[in-house]
């Protein structure tokens, strides 16, 4: 039986829905994987700071978080004052970095990363911004401790493209993507086909947590644009930074573009793409009128989708139905397993 001590960075929608998934799988953990774990450290923007070698209550943490208090009163001796001094005290094997993207930078997921890297944990995110901004860094770092640097849940939740790469297809050799990356976008798009209007849908998908109180970063394409950035650093081992991709969001389309679309037997799609021509990658976002006999076409709400081209397979999708937290945490889940199993 193998036990690891884990720290939360981030205790917002993904790290409390990882923390479920956590309770929910501890039998499947034991008597499956022969694991058991404890989390002995919790940094949050919102609900203070945790600390307890002897590992934390989650479920009281859970409690706590959900009626807005702080989760202080958890620790077991005054917690760290900061996220990175928490790294450095929780003696922790395993660090799960949820902390919201800096689509620039990527700090300071980057230094929370390093950090615990050069501890000796291995190192989960879901943050897109250091698997854009210092991807070569972080694995060259993991490969040097003996770690894993992994982030399945950066791009399309828990769905399986970067494992799917990096275990399942060796050998080949990816020329281009297509796809739709951003939810956001999507079920704006398909709820202004039902005739409301920009404002009116970007409302909607702020009532029900989707999106953010400032949704300039999924309407005007910035989390498309470094999930497309992310995909091709890793995948096509170019780096792409966000602003090198070819960007445009959805908030110039309007109510008669939709309905001139239905005219013409299309819908809207905020799509992502990226090829490799010869040493180069070109990517790009941008709303596109696609017809029926797109496989982007059928793609509505919150799905996404995305179709690879590659040397040796040709065309292969994926497409995953209406995700939200829980898939992202299983993401995260997936990564540790994959982590320590290893």
């Amino acid at each position: 039986m193998s036990h690891y001590n884990l720290v939360l960075i981030g205790f917002g929608n993904v790290g409390q829905s990882l923390a479920h998934l956590l309770l929910s799988k501890e039998e499947e953990l034991r008597t499956r994987y022969q694991i058991t774990c404890s989390v002995t450290g919790i940094a949050t923007g919102s609900h203070g700071i945790s600390f307890n070698p002897d590992g934390i209550d989650l479920q009281a943490a859970l409690e706590l978080a959900s009626k807005g208090d702080s989760i202080e009163k958890l620790s077991a001796q005054p917690p760290p004052i900061n996220s990175l001094d928490l790294i450095r005290s929780c003696n922790a094997d395993v660090l799960f970095e949820n902390s919201p993207v800096n689509y620039k930078t990527g700090q300071p997921a980057i230094d929370h990363l390093s950090t615990a890297l050069k501890l000796g944990m291995h190192a989960i995110t879901a943050n897109k911004g250091p698997v854009v901004h210092a991807f070569r860094q972080l694995t060259e770092l993991a490969q040097a401790q003996g770690r894993r640097f992994y982030f399945e849940s950066t791009v399309m939740d828990g769905a399986p493209i970067f494992s799917l790469f990096r275990e399942a297809l060796p050998g080949a050799k990816l020329k281009s993507l297509r796809g739709i990356l951003n939810s956001t976008t999507n079920l704006i798009l398909t709820r202004m086909e039902k005739g409301e209007s920009l404002e009116q849908s970007i409302r909607y998908a702020q009532s029900i947590g989707v999106a953010e109180t400032d949704p300039s970063g999924d309407v005007d394409g910035w989390d498309a644009a470094i999930k497309v950035s992310a995909l091709a650093t890793v995948l096509m081992d170019v780096p792409l930074k966000p602003s090198d991709v070819d960007r445009m969001g959805i908030r110039s389309i309007s109510s008669d573009d939709i309905t001139n679309a239905k005219i013409q037997g299309k819908r809207w799609k905020l799509v992502c793409s990226a090829e490799r021509i010869g040493e180069r990658v070109y990517a790009r976002v941008a709303p596109e009128m696609v017809l029926a006999d797109s496989p982007l076409y059928y793609v509505e709400g919150t799905t996404s989708t995305i179709q690879f081209e590659t040397d040796v397979l040709g065309l292969l999708s994926i497409t995953e139905a209406n995700p939200g937290p829980d898939t992202t945490a299983y993401g995260l889940f997936a990564d540790f397993l994959n982590a320590v199993k290893s």
